[in-house]
This record gives structure tokens, sequence and C-alpha cells, in this order.
């Protein structure tokens, strides 16, 4: 090997790429029924479902970003990640219980119930368009890394594609044979290798400062590196007391109780109150973990003198490469890889869960637990896994953190699928059509509120007009669009008589 990726950080890397590739496919080897391939017939453990939930958002964006953003900045994303708290508990005690009640397997299928087979489809396809996207951020994200190291040997423009490719189908190959068991079981694995590696580089970097982190806190605290709290009450900071509480908690209830990713594992649980249990248990675990990353990148601040760096994902990356000794930078390395990893398996299944049960089934009327059912879901689990890892070729890194990027994406679909939730939930007059218009509605201003600033960029003629638009920090996405959606929803259901209580869930 050429660069400082040695033999030894090679075989460490290799070791874990095989080891969980062979561990995925041996877990799946005796898959029998849909059901048991998309939530492992309701039989994880919580604690075993709180740790996947954790895997399931730990991408290489925490590992590679969230360092970058303490680096240039502070503290301050701990009150988005309390928000987030806040906004699991409410999904524990709001959607989580329809979900056990209908026995479901997607979390659209709620929709149905309440509105029709029409706003199932809507929300499950506007789901897999956005986590499609946000997770071909994340596979791009993490060969960074990968590319930094296998550079030397490749000539430049070959590092990323190759490094997109290596990861992508690796996972594809695990997943495909071993459905949401095989994703619940290697996340705990993978979880392990990234907390390793988080808590290896707070130790090294420790011991590269004379005063060890004594000192590094001190100079951080004496440059406000440490600071929390931001009670700024506008909108064009994500990271203040409000953007974080009230944004961060709706993100959380869009993200844990809309978005198949997350309530698809939720719904492998023995039972509600195991589901919650690894649900708000997550919360908190996540707070930690953000915590510690945040930690590397103040750090990384001390040690590398606050100098400007061309992106911010770059950061630890490049301390890793240039800092950590032999084998360490191989670990170091497979944790990153594992981060995402972990969350790209986990989508893929969410996806082929998806588009099997709100589309492929309702369509040709097949029973979940057909055997074709088993062997279609499964193809859709390949095409979606190459999908995805393609999708990760085309993009293009940009001066913005990749964290931010992926957040972005997801935020502004989320209010609208969180909206059409609480509109089913909260407004019973509310009929099919009235769900449909006011998602759409939500998610179309959403889609021009995230996407100001690059036309402001283009055009700036409408800098004037779209100002104020393009400065609202992405926080308050989803809570925008949850409002837009609900309210558009209330305002269109005063356009005809109510239902009668005994056709909801049935009229158009």
């Amino acid at each position: 090997m050429t660069g400082r990726f040695d033999l030894l950080d090679l075989m460490v890397l290799l070791l874990y790429l095989g080891g969980t590739t062979a561990l995925g496919m041996w877990i799946g080897r005796s898959q029998r029924t849909a059901t048991e391939y998309f939530v492992a017939e309701r039989a994880i453990p919580w604690w075993a479902v709180l740790f996947s939930i954790v895997a399931s958002e730990t991408s290489a964006l925490t590992f590679i970003s969230i360092p970058g953003l303490a680096y240039t900045g502070n503290f301050g994303f701990l009150q988005v990640v309390t928000g987030y708290i806040i906004g699991r508990i409410v999904v524990s005690y709001t959607l989580l219980p329809r979900y056990f009640d209908g026995n479901l397997v997607t979390a659209y299928a709620l929709l149905e119930t309440r509105f029709g087979l029409g706003a199932r489809r809507f929300t499950s396809i506007v789901f897999m368009c956005t986590r499609a996207l946000a997770d071909a951020v994340r596979v791009f994200a993490t060969a960074i890394p990968v590319a930094l190291i296998i550079g030397p040997a490749l000539p430049e423009q070959y590092a990323m594609p190759v490094s997109i490719l290596v990861l992508g189908l690796l996972t594809v190959l695990y997943t495909y044979r071993g459905g949401m068991k095989a994703v619940v079981w290697t996340e705990l694995v993978q979880a392990t290798v990234y907390v390793i590696g988080g808590i290896s580089a707070i130790v090294l970097i420790g011991k590269s400062m004379p005063g060890g982190w004594t000192q590094i806190f001190a100079q951080a605290d004496a440059a406000g590196k440490l600071q929390v709290l931001d009670w700024y009450t506008g909108f064009d900071r994500p990271h203040t007391v409000f953007a974080g509480l009230l944004g961060g908690a709706f993100l959380a209830m869009a993200s844990h109780g809309a978005d198949q990713l997350i309530v698809q594992r939720l719904l492998s649980s023995r039972s509600l109150t195991e589901a919650r249990r690894a649900l708000i248990g997550s919360g908190f675990v996540v707070f930690i973990q953000f915590t510690l990353f945040l930690t590397v990148g103040i750090g990384l601040w001390v040690l590398y003198e606050g100098r400007p760096f061309a992106a911010a994902d770059q950061i630890f990356p490049k301390y890793i490469v240039e800092r950590m000794p032999h084998g360490l930078i191989g670990l170091i390395v497979a944790a990153i890889v594992a981060a995402t990893m972990s969350t790209h398996s986990g989508t893929i299944n969410a996806l082929a869960a998806a588009t099997t049960h709100d589309i492929y089934l309702p369509l040709t009327g097949r029973a979940p637990d057909d055997p074709r059912t088993l062997r279609v879901g499964k193809l859709f689990a390949l095409g979606w896994g190459l999908a995805l890892t393609f999708g990760a070729l085309l993009f293009k890194q940009q001066g913005t953190p990749v964290v931010v990027v992926a957040l972005s994406i997801a935020s502004f679909t989320y209010g609208g699928l969180l909206g059409g939730f609480f509109l089913g939930i909260f407004w019973p007059r509310a009929i099919q059509r009235d769900a449909i218009i006011g998602m759409s509605v939500g998610i179309g201003a959403m889609a021009f509120i995230v996407f100001a600033k690059q036309l402001t960029a283009a055009y700036p003629a409408l800098t004037s007009t779209l100002g104020g638009v393009a400065g609202i920090a992405w926080p308050w996405y989803v809570l925008i669009g949850t409002t837009l959606t609900v309210t558009t929803g209330v305002l269109a259901s005063l356009t005809h008589p109510a239902p009668p209580p005994t056709s909801r869930g049935a009229t158009r």
C-alpha cells in the first residue's frame, strides 16, 4: 500500500468488511416469508432495536460531519439533539400505538386505514424518493476517507468511484440475503466498531497535547467553543434553543414516526412496550454519541490551531490518515464504513418493504406470506441497493457539510409526511383528497424554501424577493412543512360535508 495506510490497516479493514458481510449472510440463511424478511417475525429484543436505531442514525454523516461542525462552531448542535429526545417521546405515545394495533409492516399502511389506498401509495412514493436521495449522499460521505486512503494507488478520478462501488455492493450483498434480521444484528457489531473508533480518537487527541484534555477544554472554553445554549430567536440560525427544541422535535417526530427506515425497526420489536423503550432510550444514547463526536471536533480544533480546511467534512478523515498509528487507522476507517453500511443496509430493506407492501401487493392482490412475495421483495432489495450505490456516484462534493445536505433533503418532505399523519389522527373531518392536497402543498412549498438559496445564487435578481426564505435554517423545515400540510388539509376539508364516522378511511 502507498501512503500511511499500510498492510496491517488493510488487513483490519478487510477483516471487518468480510466478517460483516459473512455474518449478515449467515443470519439470513433461513428466511421463509416476507414478514420474516422485513420485520424479523417481530421477535427482536428491545435493546437490540435500540442500538439498531442508533446505528441507523449514525452514518458517516455523524462520524465525519459532526466533528466538523464542532471544529467550525461549538457544541450548539446538542440543542437540536435535545429536541430529538422530545420528538421520540411524542411518537411513542401517538403514532407507535397505532402501528402496533394494526399489526403493520410499513408506516404508510396506517394512512390507508384512515384515508385509503391512494394516500398510502402517495406517502410511500414520497418516502422512497427522499430516502433514496439522502442515502446516496450518505454513501458518498463514507467514500471520502476511503478515497483519501486509496487515492495514491489510483488515478485521482477513480478513487471516489471505486470507494463507492466497494462499499455499496458489499452492503447490497448481505442485505439482499439477510433481510431485517441481518440488518439489526450486524448493526450491533457496526455500532460497537464506530464507538470504539470515536473513543480511540478522543484518547489519541488527548495524548497529542502536552496538557491533555485539560488543556484542550481550557483553550476551547476561552474561544467559546464549549457554548451549548444560544437564545437567538430568529429563523436563520440552525443551532439555537428554539430551533433545536422545536425544530429538532418535529424532525425526530417525522424521522422516527413517519419514516419507514426507523418505523420498520420498531415494528420488529416484540411488543409496544419494548418498542417504546427502544425508541425513547435511543434518544439518550444518541445524545451521548453526538457529544462524543462533537468533543472530537473540539480536540481537532485545538490540535490544528483552528486553521481552515477546504471542507469541514475533510477535517476528521485528514487526522485519521495523517496522525493515527497503523492498525488503528484501519479500525477507524472500518468504523466510518460501519456507520454508513448500517444505515445503507437499513435503507435498502425499508425501501424494499415499502415497494413490496405499499405498491406491489395492492396491485397484485397477493398475500404477504405468499412465497412469491419473498422472492419479489428480495429482488426489490437488490434493485434499490444498486440504485442507491450508483446514485452516490452522481453526487458532487460542495462546501456545505454533507450532514446538512442530507438533513435538508429529508426535511423538505418530512413535514408533508408528518402533517399527513397528524391530519389523520387529529382532524376527523379530513378525507383522502384533503390529505393528499395538504401533503402536496406542504412538500411543494418546502421544496421551494429548501432550494431558494440555490435559486438566489443562480439568479441574484431574486435575492430581494427570496432573501428571507433562503435564510431559513434547516431545523425549521419540518415544523413549517407540517404546519402548511395540516393547515391546507383542514381548509380543504371545509369545502365538503363531514364524512359519517363509519365511512372515514374509505372516503375519497
